[in-house]
């Protein structure tokens, strides 16, 4: 069987991979498994369902909550709210099941379809299959008062800005007041709680990016377009500035100066303040291998432990629930703050990177210090066999350049997961070395994995 899930859920161009026929079917086959497993406490399954401001993603939720209902279970229906949100409310209204409408990053035309266990958690990969199993397959359909009842939720923004703010350790009822804050809204699903929950807790917010008319969410904007956040930071003379992404489970920041702070940055930030209080578990903090060496130095010298695992905010989490760790993430700007959230969320990830510069009276700029980032240079090989980085002079080319650069700097070879490519990512204590090391490995890549 042709599996349709990936690494985040059922994603693609909406309307051509994903379409309403499936969505449906996808709404069908997740709510059989639910009753399947028959493990709730009321007279049928309940699911909460949003969305991001997408255009597409009006017919996907109605197709999704319609396979939903049709197949006996109720849905409260969130409508537009973070990824995190759907997961907060997820645990938080004791549904069995969770549903996110929402391509995150990814350009408008795309979309996607991810399903939540109880508690908020990401899906098993095996209820996953199970889903996948149940597609296109006749069944007994409930009929008369068995059918699930469709509900809109009302107040959705108020109670998820409400949470973000109540749990951030506030003397006061307004924590933040006095700090200048931009937010990039991405014109996604951060555009009306985002500013809203900034606000409640005390900041004056400009807000930039929230103006979504279904067609221009991440154009030119939020976390993977970071100038117009530092054009505003710098215009309002702003203490700093925040840009999520489309669903607002990840964010970047720029200082007062307009400098970026990334996401390996914002982790060292919380780390110490975590470390700080004693919520550090076991002085831990969990990362991938992309994280800049400067971050792992850094932490090293504060008594931190990193542990790194592959690419994939999956893996980071995964790591965190099997070690019990309370923070990790990825230098993207995706950072799990386990205390308060299942998943990454830019908006409480923002108002912890806030709550810090009030608690030591300290700029952005000076706390993002903790770590001095190294040049980092990443050249992608394509057009060769990434099944072979098992290749002995290759392995011996990468040995010669790690002894090169002893424990000054680092080299990652890393094949694509999807296309017939290389990563080669080296860093080094000055650009110059770093490139210079990376595109010689990368020729003996070319040289040794030719197509």
């Amino acid at each position: 069987m042709t599996r349709i899930f990936g690494t985040d859920g059922v994603r693609g161009l909406a309307n051509d991979k994903l379409t309403a026929e499936l969505a449906l079917d996808l709404g069908v086959a997740a709510a059989r498994v639910l009753v399947e497993h028959g493990d709730f406490d009321r007279p049928r399954p309940l699911a909460v369902v949003g969305r991001d401001t997408r255009i597409s993603g009006q017919f996907l939720e109605h197709a999704v909550v319609a396979g939903l209902a049709s197949a006996g279970v109720d849905v409260l229906r969130l409508r537009v709210l973070p990824t995190p949100g759907v997961a907060y409310f997820t645990d938080a209204l004791n549904a069995d099941v969770g549903v996110v409408i929402s391509a995150s990053h990814n350009a408008m035309p795309d979309n996607g379809i991810k399903f939540l266990a109880r508690g908020g958690v990401k899906l098993d990969d095996a209820l996953e299959r199970e889903i996948e199993e149940h597609l296109g397959q006749d069944w007994d359909r409930p009929t008369g008062g068995a059918v699930g009842r469709v509900t809109p939720y009302g107040p959705t923004v108020e109670e998820y800005a409400a949470h973000l703010v109540g749990t951030l350790d506030a003397p006061d009822a307004r924590p933040l007041a006095g700090l200048t804050v931009v937010l990039d809204c991405a014109h996604g699903a951060a555009s009306e709680v985002g500013p809203h929950a900034l606000r409640l807790a005390g900041a004056t917010v400009i807000t930039i990016g929230a103006e979504p008319d279904g067609l221009n969410i991440n154009d030119g904007c939020g976390s993977t377009h970071l100038d117009p956040l530092r054009k505003a930071v710098l215009e309002h003379g702003a203490d700093a500035g925040f840009a999520v992404d489309g669903d607002a489970d990840r964010c970047l920041a720029v200082d007062h100066t307009g400098e970026v702070v990334d996401g390996d940055q914002i982790m060292g930030i919380l780390a110490l303040a975590l470390k700080a209080a004693g919520r550090l578990v076991d002085d831990t903090l969990v990362a991938t291998v992309m994280s800049n060496l400067g971050l792992v130095q850094a932490m090293t010298a504060a008594g931190v432990t990193v542990r790194q695992t592959a690419v994939g905010d999956r893996y980071v989490l995964e790591d965190m629930r099997a070690g019990g760790y309370s923070l990790g993430g990825e230098q993207s700007g995706h950072v799990i703050l386990r205390d308060h959230a299942t998943t990454g969320d830019g908006l409480l990830t923002a108002l912890h990177v806030l709550q810090r510069m009030v608690a030591t009276g300290s700029s952005l700029q000076d706390l993002a210090g903790v770590m001095t980032r190294l040049p980092q240079v990443l050249v992608n090989v394509g057009g060769v066999d990434r099944t072979r980085t098992d290749d002995v002079a290759l392995v011996a080319a990468v040995q010669e350049a790690e002894a090169e650069l002893g424990s000054s700097g680092r080299v990652l070879l890393r094949p694509s997961g999807t296309e017939p490519l290389v990563r080669v990512m080296v860093e080094a204590p000055t650009a110059e070395q770093a490139e210079s090391v990376a595109n010689q490995l990368a020729d003996v890549v070319r040289e040794r994995l030719a197509l």
